[in-house]
């Protein structure tokens, strides 16, 4: 692994970067050998790195037999070619691993889909000549595409397979919008898990939703958009989304347009932090700078701070509830702190759905039925022939409901 050595105020985040490139690294199924860093003033347009430095890496890798390089930054085309050219073994950068953990995690076909137009797109500029790249090199992490096959090499089919990607990834968007109006028809708000890798949003959907989505100690278990409802709540439904990282390659960001999209047209977001963790203020700045990309400035947020069962120091909890405000701390594993966060759900739907009074003939069963299927009644109360309900609702279906209507209690 390679990496530089910042300004000494961020050595600690460059310290916390390569043990997340090296969880990375081991995500994708290699064995680390080796760390190089150096602490470069001026980046050097060829190798990125020094000469010097790039011939102490040629002895690390004569020494351990490495077999590829990994960086914890982006390189140019030109500079992943220099440097394999001069090392003769395979070199990636950050955004190749990422998206070679992606490829082996994809298994929908809207995922495969998305990884394999961000692996294209990053592939493409990195061919050489016709389209003949890494031949002498091999195979392995950074040429595997979706689900084991191998990336397609040739220019001139790249090109055209990206084009048939992104028709495909239209048909997917179209699909979700249609999925969208019906949960508007249905007058369900989608409530979307978000947070940095790992963070505990399988886990949290599994806890919150009773379901049993796969959850795995790893990073970037879930790629593919998973939506449960909520009991108790039929108004929200639930989304788990790919999770977010530090330098999220902008290949990505496009691919999963689709996927983010299901981010931007939720209701509120329920934002996961692994409280447990070293570096909690830089996963939210990543987070938040992945939602700023994709054009979400302001919208409902519920901070939701899990894994307290780790926690070492239970004060943080405190500090972490005032900068973050609205926060629940949780333990999605235990079920501590669930029922809080069930009642938080609950006043939020609360806040979304004008309070109503109306009177009914009880032979008006199935618009009674309609308003406990979609609303939340607080209170009932018979009338002689009639029910009184005093209900939440969406303001549409109140507005349709109006020669019922009468003055709140």
């Amino acid at each position: 692994m390679v990496g530089l050595k910042p300004k000494s105020s961020r050595e600690q985040n460059q310290s916390n970067g390569l043990e997340e490139l090296a969880s990375l690294t081991e995500s994708a199924g290699a064995c680390i050998a080796g760390t190089i860093t150096q602490d470069l003033k001026i980046i050097d347009p060829a190798f990125f790195i020094g000469r010097g430095k790039v011939a102490e890496l040629a002895d690390l890798i004569k020494t351990t037999d490495a077999q590829i390089v990994i960086f914890d930054d982006d390189l140019y085309p030109a500079q992943q070619r220099n440097l394999e050219d001069t090392l003769g073994i395979r070199v990636i950068d950050r955004t190749g691993l990422i998206l070679d953990i992606f490829a082996q995690r994809a298994r929908s076909r809207e995922g495969k889909l998305q990884v394999e137009l961000a692996q294209l797109s990053y592939l493409l500029p990195r061919l050489r000549g016709k389209g003949v790249v890494l031949s002498r090199l091999g195979g392995g992490i950074g040429t595997r595409g979706p689900g084991e096959t191998k990336l397609e090499m040739d220019r001139r089919k790249i090109k055209a397979r990206m084009a048939r990607l992104k028709e495909d990834l239209e048909q997917v968007k179209k699909v979700r919008t249609i999925q969208r109006r019906t949960r508007r028809h249905h007058r369900q708000f989608l409530a979307a898990l978000i947070g940095y890798t790992n963070a505990g949003k399988s886990t949290l959907l599994n806890t919150l939703s009773h379901a049993h989505v796969a959850v795995e100690d790893r990073l970037f278990s879930t790629l593919d958009t998973t939506i449960r409802k909520l009991p108790g709540i039929s108004q929200l439904l639930l989304s788990d989304t790919v999770g977010f990282i530090r330098k999220l390659p902008h290949q990505l960001i496009a691919a999963f347009k689709a996927t983010l999209e299901e981010i931007r047209e939720a209701a509120v977001l329920l934002h996961v932090i692994d409280i447990s963790s070293p570096r909690i203020a830089e996963q939210v700045e990543s987070v938040n700078a992945v939602l700023r990309e994709i054009g979400i400035h302001e919208k409902d947020t519920l901070y939701v701070l899990n894994k307290i069962d780790r926690l070492a120091e239970p004060g943080l909890i405190g500090i972490w509830q005032r900068r973050l405000a609205p926060a629940v701390a949780v333990s999605a594993k235990t079920g501590a702190g669930i029922p809080e966060l069930y009642a938080q759900l609950q006043r939020w739907v609360l806040r979304q759905m004008p309070a109503v009074c109306f009177q009914l003939p009880l032979s008006e069963g199935k618009i009674i039925d309609r308003i406990y299927q979609h609303g939340i009644v607080v209170h009932t109360e018979l009338r002689g022939p009639t029910v009184v309900l005093e209900a939440h609702i969406d303001e549409p279906f109140a507005r349709s409901l109006k020669q019922f209507s009468i003055p709140p209690f």
